[in-house]
């Protein structure tokens, strides 16, 4: 692991893919500031749009192989007792609070507010004209497929989680007899998730396009917009750790200040990676240290790595409505409340996997208003942006949430809590963080 790392540190800085999109972002700009005719050019709006369909193409795989895993691996907890349940009713609560929040800041700052296009008033009219005729029976008629191969083939996503959800129950009750096939899943979404990571080697040429069009298209003025849902999401998120969190941190006895401070080390980590997963053999370290047991350590944080994902969450909800406020579209309170439903399943398992974050948003787009997936190439110049913010979120959130349920179960310690929380972190820890990352 400390190889690895040394090996990262010596990497070129213009070989690093953070870099390269943050090149790409401003040679967007300047195109489409300074030759907005070439920019608004079919060939440039393609580098964007060519991404976005790379993006598409493992979406429904993707969410066969998360949804599906995330629920046959529920009967894994649920082995080791009441310790799994509470977890698991934890990590729903808090999620369902995170995508609530993400929803409610998202209808009144409104960030996507004021951008100067709109979506083809096409696509608009013949959704609005679809939706308006679908009763009730039919739209519950239409998430049942005729076949599953047809969903994947049509990438029909809420046809998908459908199915994904009855195959992972199905799983779930098979036990130990399915454990040959939640093993091949695993590996399927690891290996779909490793053409992820080949796809944001592109990053870089679809961040340019999207920005040069946007620019190009919408005018300099965009890029206000595009800073503001960052700042917009940078104060949802400190506002989730610091209420939510910060409440649940105080009814359980200690102060989310004195625990970010522990983990900062970890936190900084993290925000060099992009991942919260970079730091986790040091946060179930510490977590021991803190007085949890490690029986709750080793079920909690590995678990909250796929259910309990608050920074993903909120990423979900608010980037969605800035995209429908950004391309005129106004969602109603079902389809917000749509948003809830669906986030809360294709969310799992986007943790700790660069891009995961955006495949979840064109999955939750595809399922609630389809015709605004191209919208998300207005998002995807500033993405990596908001990457690190989700990444940290997540972390921290899956640190309180061990807290928590080792308070739940009688294992907390809480003197090693109080002495490890009102002490400064020593340099041994430092240095152990340093070399085990």
């Amino acid at each position: 692991m400390a190889e690895t790392a040394a090996g990262r540190a010596r990497k070129p800085i213009y070989k690093q893919l953070y870099v390269q999109v943050l090149v790409a972002i401003g040679l967007g700009f300047l195109l489409g500031w300074l030759a907005p005719g070439i920019a608004e050019s079919e060939w440039v709006k393609a580098l964007g749009d060519g991404f976005i369909k790379l993006i598409k193409m493992v979406i429904a795989p993707i969410i066969f192989c998360t949804v599906t895993s995330g629920i046959a691996h529920i009967d894994s907890a649920r082995k080791v007792g009441r310790v799994g349940i509470k977890a698991l009713v934890y990590f729903e609560a808090v999620s369902t609070l995170a995508l609530a929040l993400g929803l409610l800041v998202g209808n009144v700052a409104r960030p996507g507010a004021g951008f100067s296009g709109a979506v083809d008033a096409g696509a608009v009219a013949d959704y609005a004209a679809r939706a308006s005729h679908q009763s009730t029976v039919e739209f519950l008629l239409h998430i049942i497929p005729d076949s599953v191969v047809g969903a994947f083939a049509r990438g029909d996503i809420l046809q998908v989680l459908l199915f994904s959800v009855l195959f992972g129950f199905a799983l779930m009750v098979l036990g130990e007899r399915g454990h040959t096939v939640r093993v091949l899943i695993d590996d399927l979404g690891h290996a779909f998730f490793g053409v992820i990571a080949v796809i944001m080697k592109a990053a870089p040429i679809g961040a340019f396009g999207a920005m040069a069009y946007t620019i190009g298209r919408y005018g300099p003025e965009a890029i206000g917009n595009l800073a503001g849902l960052i700042v917009t999401f940078y104060a949802t998120a400190a506002i989730f750790i610091l209420l939510v969190l910060g409440l649940v941190a105080w009814a359980t006895g200690f102060r989310i200040w004195q625990f970010i401070a522990y983990i900062r080390d970890e936190i900084l980590v993290v925000l060099g990676t992009s991942s919260s997963e970079s730091a986790l053999p040091q946060l179930m370290e510490k977590l021991e240290r803190l007085g949890c047991s490690k029986s709750v350590v080793g079920l909690v944080v590995p678990t909250g790595y796929s259910f309990n994902l608050d920074g993903t969450n909120i990423y979900l909800t608010l980037a969605t409505l800035f995209i429908a406020q950004a391309l005129g579209v106004e969602l109603s309170l079902g389809e917000q409340l749509a948003i809830v439903g669906v986030a809360m399943l294709t969310s799992k398992g986007a943790s700790g996997v660069t891009g995961a974050g955006f495949v979840t948003l064109a999955a939750t787009l595809a399922v609630v208003r389809p015709e605004l997936v191209p919208g998300m190439a207005i998002v995807l110049g500033i993405d990596k942006f908001m990457s690190e913010c989700r990444a940290v979120t997540n972390f921290i959130g899956n640190g309180v949430a061990t807290i928590v349920v080792s308070a739940w179960e009688g294992e907390l310690d809480r003197a090693a809590l109080a002495t490890g929380l009102s002490r400064r972190v020593e340099t041994s820890d430092v240095e152990t963080a340093v070399t085990t990352g």
